[in-house]
């Protein structure tokens, strides 16, 4: 009876010492301005960087083995498959994403398997991307500089440029939250017409080819409108 006994204990102890190996994994998004946050779900616009880690806890004697799978949601293969503890990746392209992560546990012949109970999720919304008619950089604070109109998504490449009537190029710029102060060679073009060329690419594949005739409009003054000209 006593032997029985001790091997019931035995085997407990075993089994405790095995259940206790777990994982904590986390995600962190990385904004296209730098900013990070900790999150299960998100939603957002591309590029977007993201830092996975697994967060092994109490391993003991066992040697986790880890899989992280990256797959859309639609899809019941994932189209990434990583084995490191902690990884990075950067969603270039629209649609919704899960990432799992699954853990082996390995002690000789003994091996836990550990399952997320809830993946990771992520949303890439489709790209957008406009641009205003006219500016006026008359140094009132409002609408000073030609850019992008609030509100673009999942641009993944950019790069515009402007030019004068006699087709000389008076300003480029490749950041999309750059833009035209209405100045070349460091003076005040004049009032008038000028022609916008911007090539871009979203995350969902569509090309951006824009090309439009903008206006210069010092003399408009707005008296605190932000609305678009």
């Amino acid at each position: 009876m006593k032997r029985k006994i001790l091997f019931i204990l035995t085997a407990f102890v075993a089994f405790l010492s095995l259940s206790a190996q777990t994982a904590a994994p986390t995600m962190t998004i990385v904004t296209a301005d730098g900013t990070e946050s900790e999150e299960t779900a998100y939603e957002g616009s591309a590029p977007l960087k993201a830092h996975f880690k697994a967060n092994p806890q109490d391993v003991g004697d066992y040697t986790p083995l880890y899989e992280w799978r990256i797959r859309r949601t639609a899809d019941t293969s994932p189209f990434l498959i990583r084995y490191d503890e902690d990884i990075d990746y950067e969603f270039t392209e629209s649609g919704a994403f899960v990432i799992e992560l699954n853990i082996s546990f390995v002690h000789g012949t003994d091996t836990l398997e550990f399952v997320m109970d809830s993946p990771f999720t992520v949303n890439v919304s489709e790209s957008q991307l406009e641009f205003p008619n006219a500016f006026t950089p008359n140094g009132d604070g409002i609408n000073d500089i030609f850019k992008a109109k609030e509100g673009y998504k999942s641009i993944v490449s950019f790069e515009a440029a402007v030019f004068s009537r006699w087709g000389k190029k008076l300003y480029e710029w490749r950041d999309l939250d750059g833009g035209w102060d209405g100045r070349s060679g460091g003076h005040d073009v004049p009032d008038g017409a000028y022609y916008l060329v911007v090539k871009a690419r979203g995350a969902d594949g569509r090309n951006y080819n824009i090309k439009k005739v903008i206006n210069i409009l010092r003399g408009y003054t707005e008296e605190g409108s932000t609305g678009d000209i």
